[in-house]
């Protein structure tokens, strides 16, 4: 019955893509010296691909493996311009020396991009709070084939609220603690988001960035867990393929409310953040009803923040998701290159990086959380003038989302990834539908 149920999931239908036969071997460093082919080659228009097919299977299908060839020449840049144009990015960074650390990078910023501006803080508060009641009036306002743009808008907007609740998990808000502690509860209330749960977890991301099992962030699918059962495998292609811009839903109820998730110290403060949002879902989410009805909640609540949960998922996919960046065990990790080189800095229409207070700036938040949203922009710069070459920087566009979507699935060491109409084509319908459906847009 189970397995009937899993099945009934995927109705997409479609003739499976056979693999191009191809004639030239183009690749992708992984390690010095060892060079591996991508599955992202696939998607590449008017180039001829090629990759090795082995007598050993998983889950009954072929699977690519990495071809190591001799160390290309020292002028490679060719070559990561041919993939980044093939990936949707604008420019894939060269891989940051062994030597540099963390500090190394940290050294070379303004010392003013650390510090607090109470009005700017402030001013992001009322930037956030003025388009949020802006957007719900759109809604009340707005007939119906013009909803979703109010949908979208106000979903945007209340994303800003996320953001500033973020730096407030960060120290980064105000000096004053308390501040920091009331501000954050209060911004995330309207997404019904625990504070406290989203902070600690949040601060391990920051300090396992890109490290397999321990980031609390995007991790590529085990294959232990993809080969694991025939249900739980339809249910992962699902997720993460045409459901992936909402599985942030998903790592909102599996990482935040379990108390037992959390370490002793933290389970009281944990606790506090819980009563505060069920204190929300009991008092709001009826007063709403009383007023608007179902439909109403429906309308006003429900819609922005799946809005809301589009740009958590997308955001958080775009800044660490990609072929050529990889996740690494612990025991070859390396914090410097975790941060700097896996870190995307991804540009967004005008209008969103405002209401979302340039949350996509990433790379400098990721050298030191403790820069305020408003001085990301100085040290981008900064970072740009001193390491540019090592960082990745993209456009938001269909061909980043695509490539994200239909590539970037299940871990492989030498490969980062393996898309999962590789290892199980059968069952990739759901992926085969979105390489169809989705544009290959990168202007």
């Amino acid at each position: 019955m189970a397995s009937r149920i899993a099945d009934s999931l995927f109705t997409f239908t479609g003739p499976q893509h056979s693999l191009p036969r191809v004639s030239k071997v183009t690749s992708a460093r992984v390690s010095p010296g060892v060079y591996a082919v991508r599955p992202i080659d696939l998607l590449l228009k008017g180039t001829r691909r090629t990759f090795v097919v082995p007598a050993k299977t998983r889950t009954g299908c072929v699977k690519a493996v990495a071809v190591p060839v001799a160390t290309p020449s020292a002028d490679s840049g060719e070559e990561r311009e041919q993939l980044a144009d093939s990936y949707g990015f604008k420019q894939i960074g060269e891989d940051l020396p062994d030597n540099v650390t963390l500090k190394d990078i940290m050294d070379t910023l303004p010392k003013e991009v650390f510090e607090i501006d109470d009005v700017k803080a402030w001013k992001s508060v009322l930037i956030s709070v003025t388009s949020y009641t802006l957007g719900l009036f759109m809604i009340a306002k707005a007939p119906w084939y013009l909803l979703p743009l109010a949908w979208a808008w106000t979903g945007t907007a209340v994303t800003g609220f996320f953001v500033i609740g973020h730096d407030c998990a960060h120290k980064s808000f105000s000096k004053n603690k308390l501040v920091e502690d009331i501000v954050g509860t209060l911004a995330f209330l309207p997404l019904v988001y625990p504070y406290e749960p989203w902070r600690f977890k949040h601060d391990r991301h920051h300090a396992k960035t890109n490290m397999l099992v321990h980031d609390t962030a995007w991790q590529p699918v085990p294959p232990e867990e993809f080969d694991s059962s025939p249900v739980l495998r339809k249910a992962i292609i699902f997720g993460y393929g045409p459901i992936r811009p909402w599985l942030s839903i998903a790592h909102w109820v599996n990482w935040h409310f379990n108390l037992r998730k959390f370490r002793p110290s933290e389970v009281n403060r944990v606790k506090i953040s819980l009563a505060c949002v069920f204190a929300f879902m009991a008092v709001g989410w009826p007063l709403i009803i009383s007023k608007v009805g179902i439909l109403g909640w429906v309308k006003f609540w429900l819609m922005p923040w799946l809005g809301y949960h589009f740009w958590m998922s997308t955001f958080t996919m775009v800044h660490h998701t990609a072929p050529h960046i990889p996740f690494k065990p612990a025991d070859e990790w390396n914090a410097a290159q975790a941060q700097l080189n896996g870190t995307v800095h991804c540009d967004y229409p005008s209008w969103i990086e405002i209401l979302c207070h340039d949350i996509n700036v990433h790379i400098p938040h990721h050298i030191s959380p403790r820069i305020p949203s408003y001085n990301l922009r100085a040290a981008h710069q900064s970072i740009q003038e001193n390491w540019g070459k090592y960082t990745n920087l993209a456009t938001w566009n269909w061909r980043l989302m695509k490539t994200i979507m239909t590539v970037c699935h299940v871990y492989d060491k030498e490969e980062n990834y393996i898309p999962f109409d590789r290892l199980a084509p059968e069952e990739s319908q759901p992926i085969t539908f979105l390489k169809k459906a989705m544009p290959d847009y990168a202007a």
